[in-house]
């Protein structure tokens, strides 16, 4: 199968969306925007021996490539516009059942399937662009966290690296309005709670770390790879059934974080850090 036929197998497989009114098969695909509605654009990577390895099926890789991104924009409490898929493979097969995963969180998700492109390569790697939306001035951010706020989680943590991941998006969609500051767990807890007090100006006192079964105290704080959410809700908010209260947000200086009264350094995941 050349690749004009794989971009044609794609367009047939393809959700179909109203909002997008040219796809696959042209230079640049048409997203028409609804009325009142702010779009929110992300993208993320997946390189073989980095994010996995050649002994993954590459069905589980193409749908954790899109569930990145869709984690992304649950946690600014988006609904799931399009997606854009660059992908480089060694062969046919192997992108045919990449795509296969795609396409199955694409259609539960209702996330089209706009373009991309494709190239040929001895290693495999993505580039998955979602495009989301939320109804102006909901959009959820890392900045608006206050003193008082109390600090949640949506799941257990500590996950394997290759557990699959499940995007939040309809409590993410539930946040809207109600909580104060959102962000995704990729890089692990204590690094990215550091980065939402950093962008809110405040800093925060953990109690407890809800624990995966079989993991560690260590691995929830610092391992990454959770893709659960992380927010905030003002003092006396009622949370969301299933979530897990973890502390509180404090003054302080901005970015520091006290686990059950001790200094926590952010020690999350970092592709430039030896450490990681």
């Amino acid at each position: 199968m050349n690749e004009l036929e794989i971009v044609d197998r794609l367009r047939r497989l393809s959700l179909p969306s109203k909002d997008v009114v040219l796809g696959i098969g042209d230079d640049c695909a048409i997203y028409r925007p609804r009325a009142g509605e702010e779009l929110l654009f992300t993208t993320d990577q997946m390189i073989e021996d980095v994010h996995f390895t050649r002994s993954q099926s590459a069905a589980s890789i193409g749908e954790r490539a899109l569930a990145r991104s869709l984690s992304d924009i649950a946690a600014m409490g988006g609904e799931p516009r399009f997606c854009l898929v660059a992908l480089a493979a060694r062969d046919t097969k192997w992108i045919e059942e990449f795509y296969r995963g795609l396409l199955r969180l694409a259609k539960r998700t209702g996330t089209a399937l706009a373009g991309g492109d494709l190239a040929r390569d001895e290693k495999h790697h993505c580039d998955v662009m979602v495009c989301g939306s939320a109804p102006r001035g909901k959009v959820l951010r890392r900045d608006g966290a206050r003193e008082g706020d109390s600090i949640f989680v949506s799941g257990r943590l500590g996950k394997p690296w290759d557990r699959r991941i499940e995007p939040r998006l309809a409590l993410g969609q539930s946040l809207r309005g109600s909580a104060t500051a959102c962000i995704d767990l990729s890089d692990g807890l204590s690094l990215d709670l550091h980065r939402l007090c950093v962008a809110s100006g405040v800093a925060a006192e953990i109690d407890r770390v809800p624990v995966m079964r079989a993991s560690t105290v260590e691995r929830a704080l610092h391992g990454g790879e959770d893709y659960e959410l992380l927010f905030t809700l003002p003092a006396g908010k009622k949370a969301p059934r299933g979530v897990t209260h973890i502390g509180r947000v404090v003054r302080g200086m901005p970015g520091a974080i006290e686990f059950q009264g001790r200094r926590l350094e952010p020690r999350g995941y970092d592709h430039f850090s030896e450490h990681s």
